[in-house]
């Protein structure tokens, strides 16, 4: 039955990979279900409600993205949508939790209405061979921020942004230890290197790290405080407006970019485009309204999908694992709060290093080309944001086909797409 539904046989792969390679992806992103509930608590919204949430929208996205489109890709509410929904919508501006739910429920709904109308798949199959390149290679640089900024090993500096951290913590030390092993493991061809790695140090986490093991089962709190509590006339509200406006841009690129980038890592992109972009584009449109629903941030698709591609997931089996290892942590949220940030950061890190790879597939005798791959490159890493670097890469690529007399190269959509963002970053602010 699994067979033929996901076509495992065709992908190249087997029902034990792809359940491990679940596994790997669950392990690698279980943190959000911990830290989307913190983050959201500091604007005021209930823990145990936002909590949840988010595991019932990580597993039902999640299942959808598997079931219908196919793709080991997992989603869940998103790091720094979740922070900009917090601390800058909710505190900064003073808008009350539910009226910022209520901007992320229309934004959800824009792109629903795109993705049924053709317009996100014409986007993104616009976006020229050098930006995706660009964004691959981009969310590589990013991950392996994240991982070593997980690990201890890159810390934050006041005088020159980041510096090394304390080597001789036992964080980075085990981090270390992990991600030699995962390499080695993967170079030896061990089947499940990535997760082998995990458990080794999260084993080792109990002896060196202090780590407590607090039990198995817990029964799950009360979603009754978030649920439907979305305000949506006050998000329709003229002082809110662009606060929808910056959800669906940031949304938009931020999983198109990891949507395009984990696909050409899975070797899934049939001449440069996704054959089923349109069914995954509804998976995580309607994660976003759902999510609202429930009472979290914008769903969308976790670029920690990377690892369990690296282990060999291929097909929608992939992320159906990774649903239901969400629903189950309703129940067993002991058991997944034992692994640390710094166990599965070795994962990320060696997935990180593989994505640079695409770099030899940029147009470097052309500078229109390969400056834009570049910035967009760097400068996810650099602002903490895919969506920030997106749009600094097609900025730059509209600016220099015009100067350089080869407008006529670029695709009416991405004149359009680089103009909204010279907009938000020139009116709202980057």
């Amino acid at each position: 039955m699994l067979e033929n539904y996901f076509r495992l046989k065709e992908s190249g792969t087997d029902t034990r990979t792809e359940l491990t390679a679940g596994l790997t992806t669950f392990l690698t992103m279980a943190y959000i279900i911990f830290v989307n509930p913190a983050i959201l608590g500091a604007a005021g919204m209930p823990k145990d409600a936002v909590f949840v949430a988010t595991c019932l929208v990580s597993a039902l996205g999640t299942a959808i993205m598997g079931l219908y489109a196919n793709y080991p890709i997992a989603l869940a509410p998103g790091m720094g949508l979740n922070a900009y929904f917090a601390f800058t919508v909710v505190l900064g501006m003073g808008i009350a939790w539910p009226a910022a739910l209520g901007a992320v429920f229309i934004s959800g709904c824009l792109f629903i209405v795109i993705t049924l109308l053709g317009l996100r798949g014409m986007i993104v199959n616009g976006i020229p061979p050098s930006l995706r390149t660009g964004i691959t290679v981009g969310i590589g640089l990013f991950l392996g921020l994240i991982a070593m900024k997980s690990a201890g090993i890159v810390v934050g500096s006041e005088p020159t942004l980041v510096k090394a951290g304390d080597l001789h913590q036992p964080p980075a030390l085990m981090a270390i230890v992990g991600f030699i092993l995962i390499v080695t493991l993967d170079r030896l061809r061990v089947k499940g290197a990535i997760l082998i790695g995990i458990v080794v140090v999260t084993i080792l986490s109990f002896i060196f790290g202090g780590n407590q093991f607090n039990g198995v089962f817990s029964l799950p709190p009360s979603i009754v405080p978030t649920l439907f509590k979305l305000d949506i006339p006050g998000a329709l509200s003229a002082g809110i407006l662009n606060v929808v406006l910056v959800f669906f841009l940031v949304e938009l690129f931020d999983a198109t970019g990891t949507l395009m980038g984990v696909a050409s890592r899975a070797g899934l992109l049939v001449e440069g485009k996704m054959e089923r972009l349109n069914k995954a584009l509804l998976a995580d449109s309607g994660s976003i309204v759902v999510g609202a629903a429930l009472g979290t941030s914008s769903a969308t698709a976790f670029v920690e999908s990377a690892a369990g591609v690296q282990a060999g997931g291929r097909t929608g089996l992939t992320a159906l694992t990774v649903a239901v290892l969400f629903l189950a942590c309703l129940f067993i949220s002991p058991l997944a709060a034992v692994v640390p940030p710094y166990a599965t950061s070795p994962a990320l890190l060696f997935v990180a290093c593989l994505m640079l790879h695409d770099l030899v597939d940029i147009a470097w005798h052309d500078t229109t080309e390969s400056v834009p791959a570049v910035v967009t490159a760097l400068t996810m890493p650099f602002t903490y944001s895919i969506a920030d670097g997106i749009a600094f890469g097609f900025i730059a690529y509209c600016a220099l086909k015009l100067t350089t007399g080869r407008a006529r190269e670029v695709a009416p959509v991405i004149w359009v797409i680089a103009a909204l963002f010279l907009f938000k970053i020139g009116y709202i602010g980057a």
